[in-house]
């Protein structure tokens, strides 16, 4: 699938309209991600889901993603997935840049992805959650929606037949004000996305997949013993 393209001028807002099938869709993840978030949230974590399952504007290709903010064993996280029936079918550590949290990604069927850091985040990656939109599961099963910015860099706001649409790109006041963070990570994140268009990479770090006798804890062991930046990441907590 193509990536999705930024959108890099202000063309006006656009009101977006759901289909009975989009609704159905959308209920669908919603459940889907509020029963992952149920069995984490019973070994004592607070998962946020973010993204189009927030927001609502949900297609085909969404994803599920799930982030737990703290810092905690790779093990318990894996454990309360497997007892709460779900499969996982991939396990990836990420180290975005030298500067970024390094992450534990834990793909599980149904395309749903757990993401938990392996290091502290900083307060602005926090608010890269936020940026696209973020929800607890309380909100979640509340049916609430949020503003947040999907990856053409376009302000999506939630209305009850849809969404408003709006560029970020001459909007970037009003898109932090209305998603809620600070105007240095809408910046900060046009940038990143407009470079990567521009450049076709990604730019992550590290990536490396993880074998079935891996647990993160100890290939980040591994890999911090041979690294310096990664070694660094890991000093600073």
């Amino acid at each position: 699938m193509p990536r999705e393209k930024p959108t890099r001028r202000d063309t006006g807002s656009k009101v977006k309209f759901y289909t009975d099938a989009q609704w159905r869709h959308l209920s669908i993840l919603r459940k889907r991600a509020a029963e992952v978030m149920s069995v984490l949230e019973e070994k004592g974590l607070s998962p946020i889901i973010h993204g189009s399952v927030c927001r609502g504007d949900v297609s085909a290709q969404s994803d599920i993603d799930v982030y737990i903010s703290q810092v905690v064993s790779s093990f318990i996280v894996e454990l309360a997935l497997e007892h709460g029936g779900f499969s996982i079918i991939n396990r990836e550590l990420v180290h975005a840049t030298p500067f970024h949290a390094i992450k534990a990604h834990i793909y599980l069927e149904g395309d749903s992805v757990v993401t938990l850091p392996l290091t502290t985040p900083a307060p602005i990656e926090l608010e890269f959650y936020q940026f696209g939109g973020s929800l607890t599961q309380k909100a979640l099963l509340e049916d609430k929606r949020v503003a947040g910015v999907d990856k053409r860099l376009v302000l999506i706001e939630p209305t009850k037949e849809g969404h408003i649409e709006t560029p970020v790109i001459g909007n970037e006041i009003i898109t932090a004000r209305k998603v809620g963070v600070s105007l240095k990570i809408v910046e900060e994140r046009s940038k990143i996305l407009i470079r990567r268009d521009e450049t076709g990479r990604t730019g992550v770090y590290l990536k490396r997949k993880l074998a079935p006798d891996d647990t993160f804890e100890s290939l980040l062991k591994y890999i911090s013993d041979r690294d310096p930046v990664v070694r660094r990441r890991i000093q600073k907590g």
